[in-house]
């Protein structure tokens, strides 16, 4: 939105015509022209900088086919670098067209020009008084300008790595010494430098750094900065560094996570596989294993769930965000290893102990009890007096979906396994229907166990039609005036891949289904999520598999 109202103010002709007649400001009259234009050049160039850094680099360059030129010209002009804070912006403006993965030797060309002129405005404040000594020197050394400014980026760096990490010289530990201010200082210096790839053991360093300071001492601009372009895949740095980061500035950990969620709600994924690599990807599940990253990530979870009335898509993302941090906390080491009860700190602890239990940790013959002692728990604890507000209920629900998986292994076992029914209904119920407001739960109930009954007369079937499971459901209920129409989905989905008469009318029934209720997206991420449990929980019925395969090729076209 940014670039859109900022592009009609970009002249770049103009600029570059202005660049070219003052070349490098030799002439009595160019400096004059220069001079008279400096205020007017330094708020354009602060302009190209706010429009640059929305965009990709490929895309400015698209857009602004002439903006290479224009920055080089005006690299070279030291009355323009030296006029307050244009060659700041310059960096800032030349860093954003750096390519963090070029693709081609164009922009493998394009990077090595621009780390030259980033190494120039660098050192042109120390040099630029005596340029042709300098030059002189430089050759004498056998190096190009390109190459010489690259090598003192590269000990300029190594540098204040020493500085930093300490010099163990005679038992002597530096890092005490070095003040607050100093690393301050470093940190606004790395601003327009953030994506140079010399530069990533400096930041590495600093995000680690700790000084003892009771305040925070780098400075916020370039920890934001540094997390925008970690966003963007413009650095890469390893977990430490990220986890330290989102500890000390938790508008970054706020924005690393809703660039999560909106990563994956804008985008159509076919796979709970793509939606783990997408999450795993972020480093947020591994970076939860601090307890307040947890935390502060579940907050704001919780606060988008209430925001987008439970939408469906942010829910598949707690879960799967739930799942790779509990595989990230197992692999802790254990000396390290928070307890479980940091994460979750709620009072109903033996319910939070069932629902942490993995279900490959258990024999699947054991899961239906399993179910059960957690529906048992669950409806004691929801029927309890004290439980009053809904503020209460709602952070009961929140914890147990979490762990969607386990509600769906319960919709399952209803059909697989030798169950008593009740429980895992009244689980499936609450977890469709919390709030008992006006009897709905109570009626969710009572249309789930009647549909029940039918599903389980018609299951042994081995010739089923879709009118024999229309008329099923329109005994219990209307499916346009059932109470829960989420939960009679899940049953029949569930009916129609693991019974034989049903796998029959699978694709007839669900393409009118879906239709009708306007659910494909709901019936698709069913569908996903059981495909996903099957392949990682062990060998099924090779027929459901590829009635599912099937489902969700015809299913993801439509979504």
């Amino acid at each position: 939105m940014a670039q859109d109202t900022a592009v009609p103010k970009l002249d770049f002709e103009y600029w570059l015509d202005k660049a070219i007649k003052w070349g490098q400001a030799t002439t009595l009259e160019s400096q004059k022209d220069v001079c008279l234009h400096l205020p007017q050049l330094q708020e354009f160039l602060h302009q190209v900088y706010e429009t640059l850094k929305h965009m990709d680099s490929i895309a400015a360059i698209q857009q602004f086919p002439l903006i290479g030129q224009l920055l080089g010209r005006l690299c070279w002009n030291p009355f323009v670098i030296g006029y307050d804070e244009s060659q700041k912006t310059l960096m800032w403006c030349l860093c954003c067209l750096y390519s963090s993965e070029p693709q081609n030797p164009v922009e493998l060309k394009a990077n090595s020009w621009i780390r030259s002129l980033l190494c120039h405005l660098l050192s042109s404040s120390k040099w630029e008084s005596n340029e042709a000594e300098t030059s002189t020197f430089i050759s004498t050394l056998g190096y190009t300008s390109a190459d010489y400014y690259c090598h003192l980026v590269k000990n300029m760096v190594f540098s204040l790595l020493a500085e930093f990490r300490g010099n163990q010289f005679n038992g002597l530990n530096m890092q005490g010494r070095v003040s607050g201010s100093r690393v301050h200082a470093v940190s606004l210096f790395c601003l327009p430098l953030i994506t140079l790839p010399d530069l990533t053991p400096l930041l590495e360093t600093l995000l680690l750094y700790q000084g003892g300071a009771s305040k925070e001492i780098l400075s916020s601009e370039f920890l934001e900065a540094v997390n925008d372009a970690f966003l963007k895949k413009k650095i890469s740095l390893p977990e430490s560094a990220v986890v330290s980061l989102w500890l000390r500035h938790l508008p970054s950990l706020e924005k690393a996570t809703l660039h999560l969620l909106d990563q994956l709600v804008s985008i159509q994924l076919n796979s709970l596989e793509e939606v783990a690599c997408v999450i795993k990807d972020s480093l947020l599940p591994q970076a939860a294993s601090h307890p307040a990253i947890f935390r502060i990530v579940n907050e704001i979870f919780k606060n988008v769930l209430l925001e987008t009335d439970g939408t469906l898509e942010v829910l598949t993302v707690i879960q799967v965000f739930t799942q790779l941090f509990l595989r990230a906390h197992q692999n802790e080491n254990k000396e390290h290893r928070f307890p479980l009860k940091a994460y979750f700190p709620c009072r109903h602890q033996p319910l939070v102990t069932a629902l942490l239990r993995c279900p490959l940790e258990l024999p699947t013959t054991h899961w239906s009890q399993h179910l059960k002692h957690i529906s048992d728990m669950l409806k004691a604890l929801v029927e309890d007096t004290n439980i009053s507000s809904l503020a209460d209920l709602f952070e009961i629900w929140f914890l147990v979906a979490h762990f969607g998986e386990w509600l769906d292994i319960a919709a399952e076992q209803l059909l697989k396994a030798a169950v008593e029914p009740d429980a895992l209904l009244w689980l499936l119920a609450f977890y469709y229907c919390p709030q008992n407001e006006n009897q709905q739960r109570t009626q969710t109930m009572v249309e789930a166990q009647a549909l029940y009954s039918h599903l389980m007369m018609l299951f042994s079937c081995t010739v089923l039609s879709v009118k024999d499971l229309e008329a099923a459901v329109h005994t219990v209920t209307d499916m346009d005036q059932c109470c829960n129409q989420h939960l009679i989905i899940h049953l029949l989905t569930n009916f129609l891949l693991f019974s034989s008469g049903g796998r029959m009318i699978a694709q007839e029934f669900i393409y009118h289904i879906t239709e009708a209720t306007d659910t494909n997206k709901e019936v698709c991420s069913l569908l996903i999520r059981t495909a996903y449990r099957i392949k990682h929980n062990g060998e099924e019925n090779q027929k459901t598999v590829k009635l599912l395969n099937e489902l969700l090729q015809k299913l993801t076209s439509k979504v």
